[in-house]
Parts: C-alpha cells; sequence; structure tokens
C-alpha cells in the first residue's frame, strides 16, 4: 500500500510538473531575469498540492487523525481538502481562476494555522517543531493570499493590502526560520523539521549557515519591503537546489522503505515553501511596476480570470 502510495503521488506532482513547465516554456526561453524565473512559482506550488492531494485521497485513514477532535465527519474533510488541493493544482498550473483559487487556498491555510498548529504550540510553546509547522502554514497562506492579491483585475489599491499582509507572513517564518540554521546547524536545511543532515552530506554545518544567511537576508528584504523580488527569487534558487541536491536524492535513497513517504513529503514541503516565496516575486514586479495605474500589470504569461 505504502509503495502505491509513493508512486501515484510522485506520478501525479511530476506530472503538474511537466504539464506546467511545456505550458511556460515560451517564458523561459526570454532573456533570463526574475519576471521569467518567479513564472516558476506556479509550478512550484502546484506540484506538491497535487502530491498531497493524492495522498489525501490514497490514504484518507491515516490524514484523517490530523483532523481535530471538534471537527465532524473528519474522513470528509480530509477527501475535500484532497479534492481542494487538486482544484488549486490545476488552476495555478494552467493559470486560470487564479484569483479565486489562491483566496480559497490562503483560506485553507489560515484554516489550518487557527485549528491545529496554533493550539500546538499553546500546547507545546516550547517545542521548536511546533513553531517550525505553525509558520510554515503560515508561510503557504501568505503567499497564496499575495498572489490573490496579484490576480485582482480591478484595482491595485484593493489588492496591495492582501499582498502586503502576504509578504509580511512569507517573511516572518525566513527569519525565523535563518535562526533555526544557526541554533541547529546539524537539522537538514530549508524548512527546518525533525530529520538531521545525512552523513552523506559533505560540510552539512556550512551548508546549514549558508541557508540560513539568505534566508535572514531575504527575510528581512521582504519584511521592509525592499528589493523583494530578489529576496523571493534568491529564496526560491535556494529550495529549488535543496529540493534537488538534497532531499530528492534522500526520497529515492528510500525507495521501497517505510521512509519513502516521508522522503516524499520533504521533497513537496521544501519545493512548495521555494515556490511560496516566489509567489510573492510575483506579487511584487505588479506593485513594483503598477503604481500609477488602476490596473495591475503583468508579467509574461499571465492568464488569470
Amino acid at each position: 500500500m505504502l509503495s502505491s502510495l509513493v508512486f501515484w503521488a510522485s506520478l501525479s506532482g511530476s506530472a503538474f510538473l511537466l504539464v506546467g513547465l511545456v505550458l511556460i516554456r515560451r517564458e523561459l526561453t526570454l532573456p533570463l531575469g526574475f519576471n521569467n524565473l518567479i513564472v516558476l512559482g506556479f509550478l512550484f506550488v502546484a506540484a506538491p498540492l497535487a502530491v498531497f492531494g493524492t495522498e489525501h485521497l490514497l490514504a484518507p485513514r491515516s490524514i484523517m487523525v490530523l483532523v481535530p477532535s471538534w471537527i465532524p465527519a473528519p474522513l470528509f474533510w480530509t477527501y475535500f481538502v484532497g479534492i481542494a488541493l487538486f482544484a488549486a493544482a490545476l488552476s495555478l498550473t494552467v493559470r486560470k481562476y487564479v484569483r479565486w483559487s489562491a483566496l480559497l487556498l490562503a483560506l485553507m491555510f489560515f484554516i489550518f494555522v487557527l485549528s491545529m498548529d496554533v493550539p500546538g504550540v499553546v500546547a507545546n510553546a516550547k517545542e521548536r517543531l511546533c513553531w517550525t509547522l505553525m509558520l510554515r502554514e503560515t508561510a503557504f497562506a501568505g503567499g497564496a493570499l499575495a498572489l490573490a492579491g496579484w490576480a485582482r483585475q480591478d484595482s491595485i489599491r484593493v489588492s496591495k493590502a492582501p499582498i502586503t499582509i502576504g509578504r509580511i507572513c512569507v517573511a516572518v517564518p525566513l527569519i525565523f526560520y535563518s535562526t533555526e540554521h544557526f541554533a541547529f546547524p546539524k537539522f537538514a536545511p530549508g524548512v527546518p523539521l525533525a530529520k538531521m543532515t545525512p552523513n552523506w552530506v559533505p560540510l552539512p554545518e556550512f551548508w546549514a549557515y549558508a541557508v540560513g544567511t539568505v534566508l535572514f537576508v531575504a527575510g528581512i528584504g521582504m519584511l521592509v519591503n525592499r528589493r523583494t523580488r530578489i529576496a523571493a527569487a534568491s529564496v526560491g534558487v535556494v529550495m529549488t537546489f535543496l529540493t534537488l541536491f538534497l532531499y530528492f536524492p534522500i526520497f529515492v535513497k528510500a525507495l521501497g522503505t517505510a521512509q519513502s513517504l516521508e522522503g516524499l513529503n520533504y521533497v513537496g514541503d521544501t519545493l512548495l515553501f521555494g515556490g511560496t516565496a516566489l509567489l510573492i516575486g510575483i506579487a511584487a514586479s505588479n506593485l513594483a511596476s503598477g503604481s500609477n495605474t488602476d490596473r495591475p500589470s503583468s508579467i509574461p504569461g499571465r492568464h488569470s480570470a
């Protein structure tokens, strides 16, 4: 059952990623710049959402235990979230109805924060993992909220508030995560969860400090809204690097074992966090070039509804 789940979840995420790359292939052939780099944020968010959506639909009873006990019909909500994740992934991949899919995705993650993560922090305030998870979901919500603001086509004045809130919701976790990289350099870098850096990684503390430095500088830049697109692109590049050269090898090494699903989830989490940062870059590009108009400017290939 586990190997089947890993297979279908991996296939689902890979399919969304490949289809998304095909759809933006023309944009990636343009002269390299922030606009055609940050557009990868759509794909880097959509593919992990498809992975997690598959897990919800194929292994609902193992996931429904995470639903708070005071919420009725946990199995229903597990399936509902799985379908919602797929719908959001599809919307972001084809860039249709982005305004509404991103807004609903942000709402879903904020509900996760309030219903599961905040109670976990209150009950275990000294556990760093609880804070990490709460800020991770907050960042995911913030990236989606900023994208929803970017996708508004009626007034840049209206879209500025969700973009600003979303940017802060990503900036604060970046700064917090940077301090964890310096305080706990033996843990795997990126989103600092419970996994230790494998023994085959050379100079593990160096990578932790390097990633921590990038996250800190980028987090400060986002927080004060200075060179936000550069900050977003930097985080996106770092998280993509970690996905390809750290977490994907960890996943491959775990294939056929009980840790394979965990390895896949680390791949999805890291790529999703990088994509979330890139969404802030997309939203920032809108405000940076649209301050004198009531209609948001576009980046290449904008197809939002």
